[in-house]
Order: structure tokens, then sequence, then C-alpha cells
């Protein structure tokens, strides 16, 4: 291959991920103010200044859509993954249990407020659309796995309930469903979305809740 058929690949990669940024963009915009069922492929490929068919050929399906929007959020620089790189150093680097659940409490609370938008998109369409349904699922069970590998770092600095003279404490596995309960984003959109709590007010509920659970 030649240094014009390299450039050429380079410049239609490119374009492809423009497009297909766009056309994500576009969907997190609609579905937001429309929600779901009230935004149809046809209406994002017109706010994207697309064909229909480009959409489903970048992207995929309005379910793979709605899960491409929920990335794009979730990466944004602003808004750090619940176990992201970062993080997960912080918690290895943490002296004390206490503080590996203060990085955790930070980290749910920040992406909560991040994501509360598009996950109630999320939930809304999962009733109606069984592929988003089971994309849910796996983002939960995603989510339970990261907080085995935070149950584990508790365990670790032996700050874990039953780690050194107590007994019938939680194993791992209760640890990291004790943390998925009291940081999913459920949770947080029914405290400040729905009752009008300050994010400051569920982060401080959150820290306090885990470690009275956990340590």
């Amino acid at each position: 291959m030649d240094f014009g058929e390299h450039g050429a690949l380079r410049r239609r990669a490119a374009q492809a991920a423009s497009t297909r940024a766009e056309i994500v963009m576009a969907a997190g915009r609609l579905m937001l103010e429309r929600g779901y069922v009230g935004t149809s492929v046809a209406a994002i490929a017109e706010e994207a200044g697309v064909v229909v068919q480009t959409i489903y050929n970048s992207v995929g399906s309005k379910a793979e859509l709605l899960a491409a929007v929920l990335d794009r959020v979730a990466e944004e620089p602003d808004a750090p993954a619940l176990l992201s790189g970062a993080t997960r150093e912080r918690i290895a680097e943490a002296r004390t249990a206490t503080e590996v659940i203060r990085i955790l409490a930070r980290s749910s609370a920040l992406v909560n407020e991040r994501t509360a938008g598009i996950l109630r998109i999320v939930s809304e369409a999962a009733v109606v659309d069984p592929d988003v349904g089971e994309f849910e699922q796996k983002r939960d069970a995603a989510r339970l796995h990261g907080f085995g590998e935070v149950a584990a770092a508790l365990r670790e600095k032996r700050g874990l309930r039953g780690s050194q003279i107590y007994s019938g404490g939680p194993s791992d596995h209760e640890a990291a469903a004790t943390m998925w309960a009291l940081a999913h984003p459920h949770t947080f959109r029914t405290l400040v979305l729905s009752l009008g709590w300050s994010t400051e007010a569920y982060l401080n509920w959150l820290e306090k809740s885990l470690l009275a659970a956990l340590l």
C-alpha cells in the first residue's frame, strides 16, 4: 500500500468516525427531549443530516444507538467511569479501607449525576424494547463485577467486616451486592431527582451507608 492509499484510508476512517459521533450526539439530544419511544431512527437521521441506512451501517439498531449515547456520556472527560484507570489507581494507593470507601462514594456520585438523564431513558426503553432490557442487564452485571474488585481491595486492606476478628461478615460477593444496591443509578435518581436531595447530601449518605454496612 502506498502513502496515497494509506492517507485515503485514514481520511475515510476519520470521516466515518465523525459521522458516527454526529449520529450519536443527535440521538442523545432527541432521546433526552422526546424519550426513547418518541424518537424514531428517521428523526435521528434528519437531525444528524444523514440517511437512515447510514445509521444502521455506522451504529446499528435503535437499542445500539442508545447504548452508544450512554457510552459517549460516560466517556466524556468530566464524567469519570466508576472504575476508570485513575479510580483503580487511587483505590490501590489508598492506605485504609475507609479511604477506599470514600473514593468509591465520590466516583459513584459523579458518574450517577452525569449519566442520570440518559439512564432514565434506558430504564424507560427497557420496558418496551427487549434489546435495551438485555443491554441494561449486562451493564448491571458489569457494575456488580466492578464492585467485586472494590470488595477485594477492602478485604486486602483488612477493612471488610469479617476480615479480622469478626465472624459472620459479608463475602466479597455480598459486599459487592451491597455496594451495587446503595450506589445504583436508580437510588440516585430516586433520592436526588425525585425527592430533591442535593448531590452533596447523596454523597454524604452514600459514604456513611457504605461505611456502616461494610466496615
